[in-house]
């Protein structure tokens, strides 16, 4: 057990300042009281408890990331996540998809590859959450952002989203985004596209938060009735998990999209690419990697990393069954744990269901602990860990605690958790204790 591991299972500090939260959250007077809403909307979105890792599995994580960008850059690869995708994943404007999320475990041998997600949310929420964490005890004070990292990331996220306008359409300037979702303020995480629309709009944009069914799609633009009159819209931020818009709501972003006549990311063929879960499949095939000439190396960490995940059938339906206990099923275009079943929850009814539809399993790798305090009482919540990246770079790492068969946001001093990287070499004079300060 490492340091890092030490203090996640016997330090339950309550590092969460409330009024650092409130100032974080609420940035423009359109957001004032989100907090105090968010308080009794999600009690349990935000836990009071920052999660510590270990400076070499941080390393891992970025290492596992880049390797992982090399293999998904491939024409090999490329071409059968594309064979299986509808033709709209094909289409390639030059974005690469903001705020991809890798998710992990923590296994005894390091960081266990999940799923990777192609348009993860919370990154706003928890860069505003880790802002507002501070040590409990001075000796820590300094390990929660040494590089103040954290007050750079709105700026960050800005250039990472100009990014996408430039790989696009070049020097022309932006002027107006889009945030995108079904029914946007009726969704979970409706309050993070209202920081994202404060965040827009304190960088100059015009920024509107809209449901794409108010989109119109003429004289060769796409257009909102919420922007000012002249102006298309520029940029969607892309929120919807219709991934390949297919949904008859979406036909005018879906028109504008293969026109290129707006810029949308994260887009179809970012999920086709990343994060359609038969991608594991390939992932964890050494053989299969190496026809496609992927390095030794990069062969070796994804063999540590991505647990061997395999396509149910009806071919090995008997087979996986025997097996179940080991597992983790997931639909192939699922997302946020939807449909997802533990092996050794499966009932006869369950498994008949995966059966009909599109599954793959993947070798169950436990999630690690995190002990926290609530209401005076120590309890030990499962935990995982999120990569918010852009291009292979890691942006912000988070971690998510819960109880329960799956991740969710209903357990009592669970929720989005800040990651705090501990330096390598620390105190051991500083002994991690019960407490709930």
């Amino acid at each position: 057990m490492n340091f890092a591991d030490a203090m996640n299972l016997g330090c339950a500090c309550q590092t969460l300042e409330t009024p650092r939260l409130q100032q974080q959250l609420e940035t423009e007077p359109a957001l004032a009281g989100l907090t105090a809403r968010l308080a009794e909307s999600h009690p349990h979105l935000f836990s009071r408890s920052a999660v510590f890792l270990d400076p070499g599995v941080m390393a891992q994580i970025t290492d596992a990331v880049a390797a992982l960008e090399r293999v998904i850059a491939l024409p090999a690869w490329q071409q059968q996540a594309l064979d299986r995708a509808p033709q709209i994943a094909r289409l390639d404007h030059g974005p690469a998809g903001v705020f991809m999320g890798y998710d992990f475990h923590l296994a005894d041998g390091g960081p266990r590859l999940i799923e990777i997600n192609s348009n993860a949310g919370g990154a706003l929420l928890n860069a505003a959450l880790a802002r507002a964490h501070r040590a409990c005890c001075e000796p820590f004070q300094q390990v929660f952002d040494p590089q103040d990292s954290l007050r750079q990331l709105d700026e960050v996220f800005v250039a990472m989203f100009r990014a996408e306008w430039r790989a696009q359409r070049g020097d022309a300037p932006l002027r107006s985004v889009l945030i995108v979702d079904d029914a946007p303020e009726a969704q979970y995480l409706a309050p993070e596209f209202q920081m994202a629309r404060a965040l827009f709009a304190a960088h100059g944009l015009t920024a509107v938060v809209a449901d794409p069914r108010a989109l119109q799609w003429r004289d060769g633009a796409l257009w909102h009735p919420a922007l000012p009159a002249g102006l298309p819209v520029d940029l969607v931020y892309n929120r919807l998990t219709d991934f390949y818009l297919q949904d008859s709501g979406h036909e005018a972003l879906q028109q504008a999209y293969l026109a290129g006549a707006a810029v949308v990311t994260p887009h179809p063929r970012t999920h086709a690419l990343y994060a359609d879960k038969r991608n594991l499949i390939a992932l964890s095939d050494a053989a299969l990697l190496a026809s496609w000439s992927v390095s030794e190396a990069d062969r070796a960490l994804l063999h540590r990393v991505v647990p061997a995940t395999q396509r149910v059938s009806a071919d090995n339906a008997e087979a996986l069954w025997a097996q179940r206990r080991g597992l983790f099923f997931k639909p192939a275009a699922g997302f946020g744990a939807r449909a997802a079943y533990r092996g050794d929850k499966l009932t006869r009814r369950v498994w008949t269901e995966i059966l009909a539809g599109d599954y793959v399993a993947q070798t169950t790798v436990p999630p690690s602990e995190r002990l926290v305090s609530v209401e005076g009482q120590t309890v030990r919540l499962k935990l995982d860990l999120r990569a918010y990246t852009y291009r292979g770079q890691v942006q912000l790492l988070a971690a998510r605690t819960w109880a329960g068969q799956t991740t969710n946001f209903r357990t009592e001093g669970g929720g989005f958790s800040p990651v705090v990287v501990l330096p390598a070499s620390v105190d051991l004079a500083v002994q991690p204790t019960v407490t709930a300060a």
